[in-house]
């Protein structure tokens, strides 16, 4: 795999995208960033009151999010995890770092709300996972990446993302 390449995990809340973004990360000994962390306080207060953000709001997360993977792009690549969850939001991230890859964490409904209900500590409510399946977009052909199914253990599910990425890179 190439050592600059960019890789953002992304997916609706509860897919693991923290835990296997971390995971990734260690396993190709890149820097790892929390998408969460990019979020203006006004948007982590809005999403608290489990009001959904809208484009609007996610704009300077986006920017921010791209400007993170604009610097890593020149300094030996990275692991981001962000939910992305429009073809437009990765637009926006691409345009800062043509190259990305995505690796859209999927899974089964049922199996991401018993995540989000088991989940302690994250601002995050379960109620808001109907807004995020509503506005997914898979990704499309125009993208670099592809995606992982998130049955299994945080460690078989970032083996497949690396396999996956290996066969991608070939």
């Amino acid at each position: 795999m190439s050592s600059q390449r960019v890789i953002v995990v992304m997916g609706v809340s509860g897919t693991g995208k923290t835990t296997v973004g971390r995971l990734l990360a260690e396993a190709l000994g890149l820097p790892y960033a929390e998408g969460d962390a990019f979020h203006p306080a006004a948007n982590v207060a809005k999403m608290s009151a489990g009001v959904p953000l809208d484009d609007d709001d996610r704009r300077p997360w986006l920017d921010a999010i791209g400007g993170w993977i604009r610097d890593r792009a020149g300094l030996g690549g990275g692991v981001v995890a962000a939910s992305c969850l429009k073809h437009s939001y990765r637009d926006r991230l691409r345009a800062a770092a043509p190259d990305a890859v995505f690796v859209h964490l999927t899974g089964d409904r049922p199996l991401i709300e018993r995540r989000m209900a088991d989940r302690k500590g994250h601002f995050m409510p379960a109620s808001l996972l109907d807004s995020q399946f509503a506005v997914l977009e898979p990704l499309r052909a125009d993208e670099r990446g592809f995606a992982v199914d998130v049955a299994g253990t945080p460690e078989e599910i970032t083996a497949r993302a690396l396999a996956a990425l290996r066969t991608f890179e070939s």
